[in-house]
């Protein structure tokens, strides 16, 4: 009888008083990307989860033969030649293969090139682009990707859906959702802001085919929106969430709050990358401005050979 009522009693604090914690953190993360919405923000565990999320929204409309531009049955007749999927500037091996198996699978096409080569590409012969993959922070080489410029490019080409892979981004940068226009942005907590391992954002603009989107693990909240569904996995270890308010009373900690870490960890960063530089005899690999927590060094000649 007692281990009934224990049970019972697990269950009524993770469906109450973990939804609640959980609640509070996604208006906190609200505030810290600049978001006036509350519900298009959703915590998952690793952004390898949002990749999952997004792509598999669009990846059924590959199947489904939805189009902007087409009909639904040119689209069915020729679905493998016309619809494309473009990664612009990302750089980590895992998020490019985990994107082509999506799309390959669902009959699509991957096209990898800068910006502009790659839209002109992609448009050509009559094809549809669904959607847009454009990484804010490059792991190797260390770089930031001016994602702002490039998504008002994707804009302007007719590219409806916009992703911004950002797994390095908050913690190391200024994160602003609204500047950047993306219609999904994901970044993980636990890479640059203290945070266990593992915890992550993902922020879905408001739109019709937001309420699509599914966690690839589905309890019994299904139909309850991505939010409520990221939030209770059943079984799963939620404690790197609820630690999240703990992280964030440790930062009130420093000068500047958050705005301050980065401005220091920044100017040390490209302090004893070119202090490094100059005693191995190489140079750095990208100019100092582009660079945030990270700066790569290398034996050939880059910037400021």
């Amino acid at each position: 009888m007692g281990e009934v009522v224990v049970v019972k009693w697990g269950r009524q604090w993770q469906q109450k008083k973990m939804g609640d914690e959980i609640t509070a953190l996604r208006e906190i993360i609200k505030d810290l990307i600049n978001t006036d919405h509350f519900d298009e923000v959703s915590l998952v565990d690793n952004a390898k989860t949002t990749i999952a999320i997004v792509l598999q929204q669009i990846g059924c409309s590959f199947v489904d033969g939805k189009s902007i531009t087409r009909t639904t049955t040119t689209i069915a007749i020729i679905l493998n030649n016309n619809d494309i999927v473009l990664m612009l500037h990302c750089a980590f091996q895992a998020t490019k293969i985990s994107i082509q198996v999506y799309f390959t699978h669902a009959g699509g096409s991957v096209i990898e090139e800068n910006p502009k080569k790659s839209i002109d590409e992609g448009k050509s012969n009559g094809r549809t682009i669904r959607l847009a993959i454009i990484d804010h922070i490059t792991p190797i080489p260390s770089i930031v990707i001016p994602v702002k410029e490039i998504v008002r490019i994707c804009r302007t080409e007719g590219i409806k859906h916009v992703f911004v892979n950002a797994a390095h981004a908050i913690g190391s940068i200024k994160v602003d959702v609204e500047e950047v226009g993306a219609d999904f942005y994901v970044s993980n907590l636990h890479k640059w802001f203290f945070c266990l391992a593992f915890v992550a954002f993902l922020y879905c603009k408001k739109s019709n085919s937001s309420s699509d989107l599914h966690h690839p693990v589905v309890s019994h909240e299904y139909g309850n929106g991505l939010p409520i569904k990221s939030a209770w996995i059943r079984t799963r270890d939620y404690s790197s969430q609820l630690v999240v308010s703990t992280v964030l009373e440790f930062i009130d900690k420093f000068e500047g709050w958050i705005a301050g870490i980065l401005k220091k960890n920044r100017d040390e960063v490209v302090k004893m990358g070119k202090m490094l530089a100059e005693y191995w005899g190489t140079n750095l690999v990208s100019p100092p401005e582009m660079s945030v927590v990270m700066i790569m060094k290398s034996k050939h000649l880059y910037y400021g050979s």
